[in-house]
């Protein structure tokens, strides 16, 4: 098997055993980035001098027993809206189109201390709004399965690089799906763990409440080992958990005989493509075949999570991104006449349209005399919906549904309406609103050989039956080969 069809826990067991250098890993990434990334456009950021240094003294440490982690000598790329001390992070917008971070995100720390070997930064939605990673600043990021199509978004730059071999895992962020969704779209298993679980202390905030570091790998293996790296405590984010649970390793292949899995009825109602029901039905059955029970039940409020996201994460969006006014730091206009031209001017010229129709909406609903009508309602239509999950989760271990309502689509047909584009985050949004972990695994293909990845939704804390449920899935599955191992594409 060549080094690029090695799962990261593979690659990192063969650099174990000194079958293989972490120099070697990262020279094979390095050259299928230079082979195909001109096409694929997955990242921002590549260094790869600085690569290469980092991954001769990785393996000096391997040997020395400095890094003995599961993941160590294993080449990884990170989302370009977390922190990277000396390594630009733009958010992809022209307003920080050149700002150079001096300190790490607290999960780029835990991958580093780890012996993990960061290859760049991949590209995104526009700090991270979109669903196709079309509202970049500086590129459209194409599918690997299929070049005319989205990777999804936000960390679409992320899930095309695991699918394209660019990388062995990647860290993404997940806010409304931004994990989920193109982890779907591009065959590639992605986690959002639960709220607080992974420190946000270096991710640029979209909307803190629900901004959540996750990894993106080619199994649920790589997945829980990745989480398990990047878990900790963080006094320096106030959100962050104190968790003795994270050995989710240990939950692969655990099985899940008696389990009790639920599928939302609302979730398989109008405006879900065949394709995308016949893959949930499928992956009910390989769970069925594991030994879980399966039923369908009401959860409710499916027609508010929108409404309530979007209320919310744009009136969050609105005050995270009041700092971005050309003074300290990031992009300022060349021409203006005093400090509040400057402002309007800076602002105008560096954000993209999707970010300034989110900031606009922002401030609308928390401005004076509609901050209760919209705002205070959503918040509360958010409690509401944590209700049901919390009703849901006392009948069943996990829920099973989309994680979005087609397969990937074609470039430009999304960006075009920005509703249409909106609507597609319809199963993953809830489970931010609620705090919940969400993990998506892939499931079979559709007619025009594009990938289709089911959600698993776990109760707060319960990512180890979301990784046993998943593993069982890949076992009844079979072998799913990325694109890049096919030769037809790529």
């Amino acid at each position: 098997m060549k080094i690029l069809e090695l799962s990261a826990t593979e690659l990192a067991k063969k650099i174990k055993a000194g079958e293989i250098t972490s120099e070697e890993a990262a020279k094979a990434s390095l050259a299928q980035i230079a082979k195909e990334d001109q096409k694929i456009r997955a990242y921002l950021t590549v260094d790869e001098e600085k690569v290469l240094a980092r991954a001769k003294e990785v393996d000096d440490g391997i040997r020395s027993g400095k890094y003995t982690g599961p993941l160590a000598g294993v080449p990884i790329a990170v989302k370009d809206n977390i922190c990277t001390k000396g390594m630009k992070t733009t958010c992809a917008s022209k307003i920080l189109e050149n700002f150079v971070p001096f300190y790490d995100a607290t999960a780029v720390t835990r991958i580093t201390d780890a012996g993990m070997v960061i290859l760049g930064k991949t590209n995104m939605d526009e700090f991270a709004m979109g669903s196709t990673t079309e509202t970049s600043a500086f590129a459209v990021t194409k599918n690997p399965w299929d070049t005319e199509h989205v990777p999804g978004g936000s960390s679409g730059g992320s899930c095309a690089a695991v699918a394209a071999g660019e990388c062995f895992a990647a860290l993404g962020s997940d806010t409304g799906g931004s994990i989920r969704q193109p982890s779907s779209y591009c065959g590639v298993t992605g986690i959002k763990p639960t709220y607080g679980t992974v420190s946000r202390f270096g991710l640029v905030a979209y909307a803190s409440s629900l901004d959540q570091i996750g990894p993106i790998g080619k199994n649920a293996a790589d997945c829980a080992a990745l989480l398990e790296t990047i878990t900790s405590h963080d006094e320096r984010d106030s959100t962050s958990m104190e968790r003795n649970d994270t050995d989710f390793t240990s939950s692969i292949g655990k099985g899940i005989r008696g389990m009790k899995i639920g599928i939302p009825k609302e979730y398989l109602s109008d405006g879900l493509d065949d394709d995308v029901r016949a893959a949930v039905e499928q992956c009910a059955a390989y769970l069925k075949e594991c030994g879980a029970e399966v039923e369908y039940f009401d959860l409710g409020l499916m027609e508010y999570t929108i409404p309530a996201y979007y209320v919310i994460a744009a009136a969050e969006a609105s005050s995270n991104l009041e700092r971005f006014d050309g003074v300290k730091y990031g992009y300022r206009a060349k021409a203006y006449e005093g400090l509040h031209d400057m402002y309007k001017r800076s602002r105008s010229e560096g954000f993209g349209p999707e970010v300034k129709r989110r900031i606009m909406l922002g401030s609308f609903v928390l401005s004076s005399g509609y901050y209760d009508a919209y705002y205070l309602k959503a918040l509360k239509v958010r409690a509401l919906i944590k209700k049901a999950f919390d009703e849901a989760f006392a009948k069943y271990d996990i829920i099973l549904g989309p994680a979005a309502p087609t397969a990937a689509p074609k470039i430009g047909t999304s960006l075009s309406d920005p509703m249409k584009m909106y609507l597609s985050d319809i199963y993953t949004v809830a489970v931010n609103l609620a705090g919940l972990p969400g993990l998506t695994v892939p499931c079979s293909m559709n007619e025009k050989g594009l990938p289709i990845g089911v959600q698993l939704l776990g109760d707060c804390f319960r990512e180890k039956t979301l990784f046993a449920a998943a593993s069982a899935i890949e076992n009844v599955r079979g072998g799913w080969t990325l694109p890049f191992a096919r030769k037809e594409t790529l």
